[in-house]
């Protein structure tokens, strides 16, 4: 899949003002300061398309992107972080969760999890609460270029038995390693869509 046009549409924090039109979302969830917005501008060849920050929490809207006028990706808040106040805690969480759980558009939820240590319990979460309600899903393993080999292979090893899972890609935003294989199989979760 080649991606030729992508462009910022909007942040909302309310269903109401989600996009109203049927096109297909691929969705971007993880921990705080995973590197989401990375990930996005890689895919995207957009540098600064998702602004990326070295502070935790930042993105505090859920950021709809369009992208080949033909599908959106869409930018959710960061789970996890314990310094976020608590009321802005207790708006992401369901923020987050209704969208996943609701949005009849939502073709799949690509999570990101830290290559550099074993997932967290708030991954392990997220990860059962997407298999719980039947949510197509993949495993994006980030920042691997700052790993050796071996242990990305331990990396892998731990996180498939940890997030009971087989479909695990592991992803650099530095070195563009892992881009083909997630356009792939975002690709994948649209085809049945008409070009």
């Amino acid at each position: 899949m080649k991606i030729s046009s992508a462009r910022f549409i909007k942040s909302v924090t309310r269903p109401d003002d989600f996009p109203r039109d049927q096109r297909a979302e691929i969705a971007f969830c993880g921990r705080s300061n995973i590197g989401k917005s990375s990930l996005l501008n890689t895919l995207t060849n957009t540098p600064g398309l998702a602004r990326t920050s070295s502070s935790p929490g930042r993105t505090q809207t859920i950021n709809f992107f369009l992208i080949n006028d033909r599908m959106y990706f869409v930018d959710l808040p960061g789970y996890g972080y314990a310094k976020a106040p608590k009321a802005v805690r207790e708006k992401w969480g369901p923020m987050i969760e209704g969208y996943l759980r609701d949005r009849e558009q939502l073709r799949l939820a690509l999570m990101l999890v830290d290559s550099r240590m074993p997932p967290m319990d708030s991954d392990v979460l997220m990860k059962e609460w997407l298999d719980a309600h039947s949510i197509p899903n993949a495993v994006v393993l980030t920042k691997v270029d700052k790993i050796s080999r071996n242990q990305l292979s331990q990396a892998l090893g731990t996180s498939a038995r940890m997030l009971k899972t087989k479909e695990i890609i592991p992803f650099s935003a530095v070195t563009g390693s892992g881009k083909d294989q997630i356009l792939t199989r975002i690709r994948a979760a649209i085809d049945h869509i008409p070009q």
